[in-house]
């Protein structure tokens, strides 16, 4: 892969972007169950660069992960780095893309993972599949408002969103490259749907076309049918939709789904076509997408996953956790804050896997706190000031290998309540449920799928209300977890689990590889 600048233009205007070999979306990476991946990266643009291989387990090779000071330090421009990792009991879609400052915002591309040769799919194998990679679009360089963002700065608002790298029909100069995806009358296509958005959740529909729902997050679902899909920044979705309407042209759309009270955001709507061949050229129609803050489409849709059989969930538990996960204010007022457990997420200088293999001292302490320092009314509307400004700090938390963790995520109003997806490292999880206001765990323990829940690689926390998770920490090294909207997790909204080595080789971190940059 190279990580280079490449001029592309967009919306009337031409500039100058980051992308992986001269690629808008970078490349779709097509492997199979069992593979085992070895990627060189060559950096040829101005700034650092990471590459993190969202929702690929990685086990025992935490040193492929990407997030740059947190397993790795970054590519320096004119550096290199391979990553190897395997692909072990994973299936369906997933994504890669840059884990450093802003550049997420163009760099990124899909991840298919096929059966294994001589396997099939749990459904009828499609006669066609594509992918439906949204992202959002810049006329501006947002890499540059990185540092402005650092310190508590609002980054820019999109200009357009984008699907397949191109905004679509309602946007100016933008109609001739409006990305279009073939079908045949009677054919089944496998649409592969990845939210590659840098700060934004959204809905997603095909005009007058049912989806059903067949994978999320390269994890087999329970097939279910809908009219709309609702994906958080980093989630994946796969669906089957069927070419059975009169031969014609549908738009593909997607628009923001922005809960979050008096906050700004791109009210736009990104447009692709499924196109019958032949027959297809009417002038395409919209589908009905929700308004943007409908929060009760997101609960129906979220509610009805399930994974494909029954599953075995961790338990009994060996850890509690209870993180309080929302937004904050500087320490001196003027600017935005995030937090779990009221401690800022601060990126050291160092790689925190290095320095923990390395036992370096002074890049990290092993004291996050496993649940609030305080308790309040989390969801409540007069939440105390002095409970604004977080501590800053890069804090992690140890976990014993093997053990079976319960991890409840719950949002905050502090300054404005948000739907946060929050994304762990390393692992895929059970989602048992998902609830509004506080949790309650006399009560809503008896709410917990412990049958079939879904398994997932990012949650979305719902507005003003929590989820709780599983899974066991059988992954040793160090993994960040973190809200996927981007301008939340660099103002703190993350932390990290250190996982420690069990007992023989097949439960140990292996030691770094050769080639791993300096810091």
């Amino acid at each position: 892969m190279q990580v280079q600048a490449t001029p592309v233009e967009r919306l009337c205007n031409t500039r100058s972007i980051i992308t992986v070999n001269g690629m808008f979306p970078g490349p779709t990476l097509q492997v199979r169950n069992g593979d085992a991946l070895t990627i060189n990266v060559v950096n040829r643009c101005p700034y650092n660069i990471t590459i993190h291989w969202h929702g690929v387990r990685q086990m025992r090779t935490a040193w492929a992960d990407g997030p740059e000071f947190v397993t790795q330090c970054p590519i320096r421009p004119g550096g290199s780095y391979t990553y190897r990792f395997d692909i072990e009991d994973q299936e369906g879609t997933l994504w890669w893309h840059a884990h450093s400052a802003f550049l997420r915002a163009t760099v990124y591309g899909g991840l298919v993972i096929y059966p294994r040769n001589g396997s099939s799919y749990p459904f009828e194998k499609p006669g066609s599949e594509f992918p439906v990679i949204l992202g959002e679009w810049w006329n501006s360089n947002i890499v540059d408002e990185a540092v402005n963002v650092q310190s508590g700065g609002a980054p820019s608002i999109s200009d357009a969103y984008t699907i397949n790298g191109q905004p679509g029909d309602l946007y100016n100069c933008s109609s001739q490259a409006t990305t279009t995806i073939p079908v045949s009358s009677g054919q089944t296509t496998l649409l592969r749907v990845v939210n590659a958005a840098l700060n934004t959740n959204m809905f997603f529909s095909v005009a007058g076309h049912a989806m059903t729902v067949v994978g999320a997050d390269a994890s087999y679902t329970k097939p279910f049918s809908t009219s709309v899909l609702m994906l958080g920044p980093g989630q994946t979705t796969d669906v089957l939709v069927a070419a059975n309407q009169p031969p014609a042209r549908y738009y593909m759309a997607a628009r923001a789904y922005s809960p979050a009270v008096g906050v700004q955001f791109d009210n736009t709507t990104t447009t692709a076509i499924l196109e019958y061949r032949p027959g297809g050229q009417t002038q395409p129609v919209l589908p009905c997408l929700p308004e943007f803050n409908d929060t009760s489409v997101v609960t129906d849709f979220t509610a009805r996953m399930r994974s494909h059989s029954a599953v075995d969930v961790p338990d009994p538990v060996d850890v509690h956790l209870l993180f309080t996960i929302g937004l904050g204010v500087t320490d001196n007022g003027n600017g935005s804050a995030a937090s779990m457990n009221n401690v800022s997420f601060l990126l050291p200088s160092f790689s925190i896997l290095q320095a923990h293999h390395l036992r370096v001292p002074g890049v990290f302490t092993q004291d996050f706190p496993v649940a609030p320092p305080v308790q309040f009314d989390y969801t409540g509307t007069n939440i105390s000031r002095d409970l604004w400004a977080p501590v800053r700090g890069t804090k992690v938390l140890p976990l014993r290998y093997g053990c079976r963790v319960q991890l409840v995520l719950q949002g905050t109003g502090i300054v404005v309540a948000e739907n946060h997806p929050i994304h762990v490292h390393g692992y895929d999880f059970y989602v048992l449920a998902e609830g509004f206001g506080n949790f309650d765990p006399a009560a809503d323990a008896a709410k917990f799928n412990l049958a079939d829940p879904p398994q997932r690689n990012t949650v979305t926390v719902p507005v003003n209300g929590w989820a709780v998770v599983r899974f066991v920490a059988d992954n040793p090294g160090v993994w960040l977890v973190h809200c996927h909207i981007d301008a939340h997790s660099t103002w703190g909204l993350a932390m990290a689990f250190v996982v420690e080595d069990g007992v023989g080789e097949l439960q140990t971190l292996g030691p770094p590889p050769p080639d791993l940059p300096a810091c």
